[in-house]
């Protein structure tokens, strides 16, 4: 594996290229997949295949987990205490700032000043047609009342969706392909998870604008029950059914080593799933594509690096600062997509953004992964206090 796990980023490069090729030759059955879907409110929340996909990379990873390595990694505060302030005191706010900027200033003349998108009213409101309603004003379309908002807002909501939602699934992938600590990298899933409870709906309308967001429950739920919960549990219970048949030698040796090559062949199907989902997307807007993901990338960046630098400053080991980085920098884009649909329309501006924020975030992620793969020496082995590595 290793010789094809050095040449990663050329397989990711043709998986994206097959999966907007088969999209193209098959459209109909790439339809069909995409729409094998769990729907909360009339939005699809967890897509079947690519649930299957990320179990599939997701338990060799479970499975590996020693709980008591996550026992461990709770009692150590300075990496969650970290990452939880990235993740809620500063990412959110730079995504606004930095989407808005380029959004609203660099690209807003590409974009169109006048360009307008059509979205769902507040829910709970009942306007006349005419009235105002922050940027917008209410219209009548196809005897619908709708708000009428500049595209680039609406591109901008899309992107405040993404800030507000770290992630809690696909981040676990992104870890052990680093070599970070499985132990930390879950316990701040779980925090994630339950923070996003909190903070998401309060976090999320300040920022839109709209008051409290109402909170997508079944979807924060559903989403985390497919994609962190199950592969977690069966996980769990097969390592221990496992180990006590067969012991931990023929457990370790074995078992695991059939499971290696399982995490990557199938994080590189789920790229040309994604792709040839959304490859018409790509095709039919790809200057769009640019404008929208240019200030993802560059949030993701900013987010990254502001965590790895602060877990080197506190001088935090490497199998902590590298998952404690990438939970920040990467977004669960399955419930950003749900809220987005839901709130404003499967076809509006804010839908098509966070589906930019799928689309770059597996090839962004895994530059990111090999960038802290070269810098492990940046990091001690030990944390202050003779934590071991």
């Amino acid at each position: 594996m290793h010789g094809f796990e050095r040449l990663l980023t050329l397989w990711v490069f043709l998986c994206m290229a097959a999966g907007i090729l088969l999209g193209r030759l098959a459209p109909g059955f790439a339809r069909a997949l995409d729409g094998m879907t769990l729907d909360v409110g009339g939005a699809p929340v967890v897509s079947l295949p690519i649930a299957v996909c990320l179990f599939l990379m997701m338990y060799p990873i479970m499975v590996k987990i020693d709980f008591a390595e996550v026992v461990a990694a709770g009692k150590s505060t300075r990496p969650v205490l970290l990452t939880l302030f990235v993740n809620w005191a500063v990412k959110p706010f730079t995504m606004l700032a930095i989407a808005s900027f380029f959004l609203g200033t660099v690209f807003l003349n590409f974009i169109g000043p006048e360009a307008t998108d059509l979205v769902k009213l507040p829910f709970g409101l009942d306007l006349a047609e005419g009235a105002r309603y922050g940027a917008g004003q209410v219209v009548v379309h196809d005897g619908v009342k709708l708000l009428e908002v500049p595209l680039w807002r609406s591109y901008l909501a899309g992107c405040i969706l993404l800030g507000v939602a770290p992630c809690t699934a696909m981040v676990l992938v992104w870890g052990h392909l680093a070599r970070g600590s499985a132990g930390h990298t879950l316990v701040m899933v779980a925090l994630n998870s339950l923070t996003m409870l909190v903070l998401y709906g309060v976090l999320g309308g300040y920022l839109l604008g709209v008051g409290r967001l109402p909170v997508p429950w079944q979807a924060l739920l559903l989403s985390i029950g497919v994609y962190v919960a199950l592969p977690l549990v069966t996980g769990f219970l097969s390592r221990k059914l496992i180990i006590a048949a067969r012991g931990e030698e023929w457990f370790r040796e074995k078992f695991l080593h059939v499971l290696t090559p399982i995490t990557i062949g199938a994080l590189l199907l789920t790229l040309v799933l994604l792709f040839s989902f959304k490859g018409d997307v790509i095709l039919e807007h790809p200057l769009t594509i640019v404008w929208i993901a240019v200030p993802l990338v560059v949030q993701t960046l900013l987010i990254f690096g502001l965590g790895y630098g602060l877990a080197r400053l506190f001088r935090l080991r490497y199998a902590d600062a590298a998952p404690s980085a990438m939970i920040g920098a990467s977004n669960h884009f399955e419930v950003a997509i749900a809220t987005a649909a839901m709130l404003f329309g499967l076809s509006s501006g804010a839908a098509l953004a966070t589906v930019v924020g799928v689309l770059i975030e597996v090839p962004l992620m895994l530059a990111l992964v090999r960038f802290c793969l070269k810098t492990e020496g940046w990091f001690p082995v030990e944390a202050p206090g003779g934590t071991p590595q």
